[in-house]
């Protein structure tokens, strides 16, 4: 498949997203947002006062920001500060480490330890409503990561990193969620940051140094192998025909150089 580097100098890039016609990604040991070109063009920098940092806009363009070891959610304002949105500590004081949006709702969700101690299936998903409260929706998942809502608005996907699979919960009409079930088994994977394919899902592996597009049921549809750990992806670009993956070194050293880099893979050439 053509690839190539559009961004290098990278501590550790996570949160990969597209929107707005630029591919937006998490530097979590710089503690930086940036959104770039297709090209690679800087076009935005957004300073993040800790890490985890993941992030998801509101239908009304507001950006919301996870300081996650301050267990904080955040509002980017027009004017380019950092306001309070919620504050999660009263559900869990682990690392907060992802966040969705889905209709005026957004979904958080915290690894449930400290990282990285000892693993527990202690992973918990928290919604955050329109008139500022927060509940827990979904509790005992082993490392919650990336999560997707489908197409038709109706599931959430949450990567377990810890269980090898990807798991759905139906959505409420009051966000709740229920009808835990397997998504789809990815058995030696550690899924991690995850997107919408072309008739399912993709996640990033960060031991396997792929990026793996599985169907509900868990058949693999398509894999994209690279040479580093690959923390995070999403589909975009002008018709929608290109992973960008942000990809690093593992383990990072944050005194060493930073490895870090985003690739973008164009999905309609072959091998």
């Amino acid at each position: 498949m053509e690839s190539k580097v559009i961004a290098s100098g990278i501590g550790m890039g996570e949160s990969a997203r597209w929107h707005g016609g630029r591919f937006w990604f998490a530097d979590w040991l710089k503690g930086h947002i940036h959104a770039i070109d297709p090209d690679g063009t800087n076009h935005q920098t957004i300073s993040v006062p800790t890490f985890p940092i993941t992030f998801d806009w509101l239908p009304d363009g507001h950006l919301l920001i996870v300081s996650g070891s301050e267990c904080k959610l955040l509002s980017f304002t027009p004017a380019g500060t950092l306001e309070p949105a919620a504050d999660l500590s009263s559900w869990s004081t682990a690392p907060w480490n992802e966040v969705i949006t889905h209709g005026p709702n957004a979904y958080i969700n915290c690894i449930g330890f400290t990282y990285p101690g000892p693993s527990e299936v202690a992973g918990v998903i928290a919604l955050l409503t329109p008139d500022g409260g927060t509940r827990l929706v979904a509790r005992e998942l082993a490392f919650p990561n990336g999560m997707v809502v489908t197409g038709d608005g109706a599931t959430l996907v949450v990567a377990e990193s810890h269980a090898g699979c990807l798991t759905a919960f139906d959505i409420a009409s009051d966000g709740s969620l229920g009808n835990r079930r397997p998504w789809a088994v990815v058995p030696g994977s550690a899924p991690d940051g995850i997107c919408l394919g072309d008739g399912g899902i993709w996640f990033a592996d960060v031991p396997n140094k792929n990026c793996v597009l599985v169907a509900e049921g868990g058949e693999v549809l398509r894999t994209v192998q690279l040479d580093q750990g690959c923390f995070s992806c999403a589909v975009g670009g002008e018709k929608s025909n290109t992973l960008f993956v942000a990809c690093s070194d593992w383990p990072a050293d944050p005194s060493g150089p930073a490895t870090g880099n985003v690739l973008a893979v164009r999905l309609d050439s072959e091998l």
